[in-house]
C-alpha cells in the first residue's frame, strides 16, 4: 500500500478493532486515539500500533494525532444519546474538526463512516445527524480524497446487534418485539474492515460514496429468532403494534444501555437494505450471516464455516436486486 501510517478514530469500538486488524496485516503503521487506555490495551499487541491518550472532540489533542499521517479514518459513531454524548456532537461536529484539522495538517485521505440511509430529510434524528455529518465532511473537506461509506447494520464476533438478541432470547421464551416487520441487509464487519482498508489503495474511490450490506435481507423478528436458534433455543416473536411498539422503546430508554430507543423505532421505519448490490470496487464477495454468526455464537459446535448453511432458521425475506 502508498498509504504508511493511518489515524484511526473510533480504533478500539467493535469495527475500529477489525479495521486496525486488517491494516498490520497491510503492514501499514497505525495511531490510534483513545481516553480509555484499557480499551486501547488489547490492540497494543499490533505491529507498529501506536495509542495515543486522549478525546478526539479535542483539537489539540487531533492536531497531534494527525501529525505525521497519510490518512485518516474516523468510525466514531453513536446508537443512543447520553448526556454530553449527543448526535450533534459525534456524526456532525466532529466529522467536521476533523475534515477541517485534516486540511490544515496536509492529510490528503480522509475515509469516513456514516451510516446506511443517512439523510438531511431522514425520520429519525441519528440517521438526520449522519446526513449532516456527510456534508460537513465535504463542506469542510472537498470531494477529492473524500472517501465515505454507508454500511447496514454491522454484525460480528463481539457485536451489539444478533449477540444482543441471543442474551434476550437466553432468558425470554416469548419475545415481544418493537420493529418486527422492519427490513435490514446485515453486512459483517470483517466484510467492512476490508472495504475500508482498500479504499486506501489508489485513486479509484476518491470522493465517492459506497453502501456496504451483506447478501441476504432479513426482518427483525427473523434475525431474533436465528440468533434463538443458533444457541440452541426455540422461540417466539411476537411483534408489536405502532402504539405499544413505541411505548416499549420509551421503558427501553431509560435503562442503562438502552437496548431500543424511540429514536432507533423512527430509524426503523424505512428499509434499511441497499439499492444496489456489492461496489464492485471491493473485489471481493460479502459474506452472508448464516455462514459467520454460528463460528460465534454456537454453543459446544465445532467452528465449520458451512455449519450456518445447514441451518433452515434464518430465511432471507428476499433476495436483495
Amino acid at each position: 500500500m502508498t498509504t504508511r501510517q493511518v489515524l484511526v478514530l473510533g480504533g478500539t469500538g467493535f469495527v475500529g478493532r477489525a479495521v486496525c486488524a486488517q491494516l498490520a496485516a497491510r503492514q501499514v503503521r497505525i495511531r490510534i486515539l483513545s481516553r480509555d487506555a484499557a480499551k486501547a490495551r488489547p490492540l497494543t499487541v499490533l505491529p507498529a500500533l501506536e495509542a495515543m491518550h486522549g478525546s478526539p472532540h479535542d483539537d489539540a489533542t487531533l492536531r497531534r494525532a494527525m501529525a505525521g499521517v497519510d490518512a485518516v479514518i474516523n468510525l466514531v459513531g453513536i446508537l443512543h444519546e447520553r448526556g454530553r454524548d449527543t448526535f450533534e456532537r459525534a456524526h456532525v461536529d466532529l466529522p467536521r474538526r476533523v475534515a477541517q484539522l485534516c486540511r490544515e495538517a496536509n492529510v490528503t485521505r480522509l475515509v469516513h463512516m456514516s451510516a446506511l440511509k443517512a439523510d438531511t430529510e431522514g425520520p429519525s434524528a441519528y440517521l438526520r445527524s449522519r446526513g449532516r455529518g456527510e456534508a460537513a465532511a465535504r463542506a469542510a473537506f472537498g470531494h477529492s480524497g473524500l472517501t465515505i461509506l454507508r454500511p447496514s447494520v454491522i454484525f460480528g464476533a463481539g457485536d451489539r446487534f444478533v449477540n444482543l438478541f441471543a442474551a434476550m432470547a437466553q432468558w425470554a421464551p416469548v419475545i415481544p418485539l418493537a420493529g418486527a416487520h422492519a427490513r435490514f441487509q446485515p453486512v459483517w464487519v470483517e466484510d467492512v474492515a476490508r472495504a475500508l482498508v482498500d479504499c486506501l489503495e489508489g485513486e479509484r474511490t476518491h470522493g465517492q460514496a459506497y453502501e456496504l450490506c451483506g447478501p441476504d435481507v432479513y426482518t427483525l423478528a427473523e434475525i431474533v429468532l436465528f440468533a434463538a436458534r443458533t444457541r440452541g433455543l426455540r422461540r417466539r416473536v411476537i411483534p408489536l403494534p405502532g402504539p405499544v411498539a413505541a411505548l416499549q422503546a420509551f421503558v427501553m430508554e431509560r435503562l442503562p444501555g438502552p437496548l431500543m430507543t424511540r429514536d432507533n423505532l423512527r430509524s426503523m421505519s424505512i428499509d434499511n437494505v441497499c439499492e444496489c448490490g456489492w461496489p464492485g470496487v471491493f473485489a471481493f464477495a460479502p459474506s452472508a450471516m448464516q455462514s459467520v454468526v454460528p463460528s460465534y455464537l454456537s454453543p459446544g459446535v465445532p467452528r465449520d464455516r458451512y455449519a450456518g448453511r445447514r441451518d433452515p432458521s434464518l430465511r432471507p425475506s428476499r433476495r436483495p436486486r
